[in-house]
């Protein structure tokens, strides 16, 4: 039997590898067949949403739209018109609260479904752009502030999609952290924070489910533009993390055409009416672009088309009730319940009570962002519709508007308000941001609601101690009124079916267990870009390094509002039995653990648990402690499970741009496991040692301090010390000449062992000429290309 199977997997290995090479065979074929004007139009849109064909040669045009939480049709000739109805599934802020990688599979799945429904070959998403501060106007279309987090949650979307045919689109790529002049801002960004924070998203993302396309952003990284940014998009797209697919501009994003080609951008989107085409028929003519580089970008747009095309489903359908109660499932294991004081929540339907349902939002809910991912629900659930039309409760409901739809209020619609909340038992609040506040196109200027949602919250608990806030928002918001309130949910934007999901886990339907995938600040002024956000004279810089988000607050010993991590149950759980299978370790090794968790509460529940690494003592500054783990668990009431984790080598590691690459240091690191990022349960201390040896590239700017810590350059650097300090010679001088002459000493010795070597050429008047100092320089670098290659 065993002999039977393997030749069944081998025969289809053989399937699958003939397959390829004759798509490749075939590609080849289709590039020596087109003309150069041909091949230029294969490297544009065709208008809005689609490539260009070439009809004679049988090359098909493929179709794309907007995502990322639903699929957005829209009239190419009027994009303001509504896009045909499609499932909105909530955004991606409460889909990384849900921390649940299964799930976001399974929507994955659902949209790819729908994009096979409505035409659709490629769904222009995830967006995995780093949160770095709470004001970027596109907050709400992105994971987390940790790139851990979403990259698992990008693999998972692109994974479940591209499971059904549909290509995906990860973006923005990269550096793309807010809307202010974002088609000409240069993000001056350190390669330690690029690699540490703003790529490893990506990383993740190509490893796990490399994506049919890459969407490169508008902005610069260092005064280059993310379109013709070979570094970017060659050197570490392709040959570092291993991109096989296309890379496309976002819509408008191309700066200079035929310098995008040489970098690597293969698709422009959308079409210019052929201005770029003409641009690159004329740059091979006239030898300013290799026609070997255009061929390159032709083939893997090629791919692309063809891989998609074989893939469309012609008689595809969904079934969108099924797809709204995944959206619905999506919205309650994401919403997150942030305060919980004596119990207010959940409220006992059973009990006959008056319960003010207050605040436009709950008959006129935001639930999605606005801008390109707008979506036109198949349908849209109210929670004022939904507790008025209970059938098995007692409560009985009341309801007062409280604001318009800007966000103002005013003396009638607060006396209202505060008259309805006087004769209830409870007080629910619906408020947050509404369009205006928050939009693609433009940041935020402060982390405040509308005036008319905080007064309204102010005047009810006025009248009444027993008040919940419902936020609809999509990104952090200030809460002056925290303190007055006993609860408060953050169901952020929870698409068709959130108001569904909110009166759910209002009612104890179902036990909430979303946890924050970013941090609440207390203040706009404690958050890690506050100095130097938006930027100006066309730059922005990124001062706060690898300290984004929760790294940020937890090194600076800042106390947020909400920390990363956090999210309240109904029930409890408790942690227990930390077990390491080792506690000393080298380089080259992983480690395998476990913890249990046990349902201690009176609910059924569900619980995130954490994984985080702290290194105790390093060479450079390092966080507190990074995400490195984490696993959604369902306990029943009094269940206790066991979770298992992996830690691999480049857990403990952080790149180094002093020896241009990811190293750890030998030193004691804490595994720590919890509930939150400030809120550890278990902690264990580990030991590791690193015996591979690193060493920096040298040159003249190196230091005699760097020089000496190489074998090679030990013996020159100690001859020069002992000489330079045969000159101290405390011989016939008093105590205070010898005092001064060892403080000279001290001096001379620091001042010399931070010295680039190549100041000694001017210093020793030419007694060490240059090519001497460059022989030192070129030996040890030869003595550490050797041990590499070894």
């Amino acid at each position: 039997m065993n002999n039977i199977k393997a030749l069944i997997i081998i025969s289809f290995s053989i399937l699958i590898i003939g397959k390829l090479y004759a798509q490749e065979n075939k590609i080849e074929e289709l590039v020596s067949q087109l003309t150069l004007e041909e091949k230029a139009q294969l490297c544009a849109g065709d208008g809005m949403w689609k490539t260009n064909g070439i009809e004679r040669l049988g090359i098909p045009a493929i179709y794309m739209t907007d995502g990322p939480h639903g699929v957005r049709i829209n009239d190419e000739a009027n994009i303001m018109e509504p896009a045909e109805p499609a499932t909105c599934f909530p955004t991606a802020p409460l889909v990384a609260s849900t921390w649940d990688k299964d799930l976001i599979y399974k929507m994955g799945q659902a949209l790819g479904k729908e994009s096979q429904a409505m035409g659709v070959q490629m769904l222009l998403g995830p967006g995995v752009n780093i949160k770095r501060s709470p004001l970027g106007g596109r907050n709400f279309e992105y994971f987390s502030e940790d790139p851990y987090l979403s990259g698992k949650m990008a693999a998972g979307y692109i994974n479940g999609v591209q499971s059904q045919g549909v290509g995906t689109s990860l973006k923005h790529y990269t550096v793309n952290n807010q809307e202010f002049e974002r088609m000409l801002i240069s993000a001056e960004v350190d390669e330690r924070a690029l690699r540490e924070i703003y790529l490893p998203a990506f990383r993740i993302a190509i490893e796990e489910s490399q994506p049919t396309s890459i969407m490169c952003a508008y902005n610069k990284v260092n005064e280059v533009y993310c379109s013709e940014n070979k570094f970017l998009l060659r050197d570490i797209l392709r040959d570092e993390l291993g991109f096989e697919g296309l890379v496309v501009s976002d819509w408008g994003a191309v700066n200079d055409r035929v310098e995008g080609i040489k970098a690597g951008l293969d698709l422009q989107m959308p079409g210019d009416g052929g201005l770029n085409i003409k641009k690159i028929v004329e740059a091979v003519q006239n030898g300013s672009l290799e026609e070997k580089d255009l061929d390159r970008v032709v083939t893997n747009n090629l791919r692309i088309i063809l891989q998609l095309a074989e893939s469309k489903k012609a008689e595809a359908k969904v079934d969108h009730d099924e797809a709204h109660q995944l959206a619905k499932s999506i919205a309650s294991q994401g919403t997150v319940l942030l305060k919980n004081e004596k119990a207010i929540l959940p409220i006992n339907k059973f009990k006959r009570q008056d319960v003010a349902v207050i605040g436009r939002f709950a008959k006129s809910p935001r639930y999605q962002g606005a801008g390109s991912s707008l979506v036109n629900p198949t349908r849209l659930e109210r929670s004022l519709d939904l507790f008025q039309n209970l059938t098995d409760s007692k409560l009985r409901i009341k309801y007062a508007e409280g604001y318009n739809s800007k966000g103002d209020t005013n003396d009638e619609l607060l006396a209202e308000a505060v008259a309805v909340a006087k004769k209830s038992d409870i007080v629910i609040v619906f408020a947050g941001l509404p369009d205006k506040y928050e939009s693609e196109g433009f940041d935020r200027k402060n982390l405040d609601m509308p005036e008319g949602h905080n007064k309204l919250i102010e005047q009810v608990t006025g009248v009444s101690k027993k008040v919940i806030v419902v936020l609809q928002n999509g990104a952090p918001i200030s809460m002056p009124w925290i303190t007055k309130v006993e609860g408060v949910l953050e169901s952020y934007l929870g698409g068709q079916a959130g108001g569904a999901a909110t009166v759910d886990i209002l009612l104890g339907n179902t036990n909430p267990s979303g946890k924050l995938a970013e941090t609440f600040p207390a203040s706009l002024s404690d958050t890690p870009a506050y100095l130097t956000w938006p930027g100006e004279g066309g730059k922005t810089h990124y001062g706060e390094g690898v300290f984004v988000g929760y790294r940020y607050y937890d090194k600076k010993n800042i106390e947020p509002l909400f920390p990363f991590g956090y999210g309240l149950s109904y029930t409890t759980f408790e942690y227990s039995d930390l077990v390491l299978d080792k506690t000393e370790i080298n380089e080259t090794e992983s480690i395998q653990l476990t913890c249990k968790v046990t349902n201690s509460g009176e609910y059924d529940g569900k619980e995130i648990v954490q994984l985080y690494v702290r290194d105790i003592e390093s060479d450079v500054v390092r966080p507190v402690k990074e995400l490195k783990g984490f696993e959604k668990i369902t306990l029943d009431k009094g269940e206790q499970k066991t979770v298992q984790f992996s830690l691999q080598p480049s857990d403990f590691q952080y790149y180094s741009t002093a020896y241009d690459c990811w190293k750890a240091d030998s030193g004691e690191f804490d595994i720590l496991i919890g509930s939150s990022s400030r809120d550890i349960h278990l902690t264990q201390r580990i030991k590791l040692t690193v015996n591979k040896k690193y060493w920096p590239h040298y040159d003249l700017h190196s230091t005699l301090k760097e020089i000496q810590s190489h074998p090679a350059g030990k013996r020159f650097v100690d001859g020069l010390i002992k000489q330079s300090m045969a000159m101290y010679n405390a011989e016939g001088l008093t105590e205070d000449q010898i005092e001064n002459a060892e403080k000279q000493k001290q001096m001379m010795q620091r001042t010399l062992m931070e010295m680039p070597i190549g100041k000694l050429i001017q210093l020793s008047g030419g007694q060490m000429p240059e090519r001497g100092i460059q022989r030192l320089i070129d030996k040890i670098n030869r003595k550490i290309k050797e041990e590499n290659e070894k």
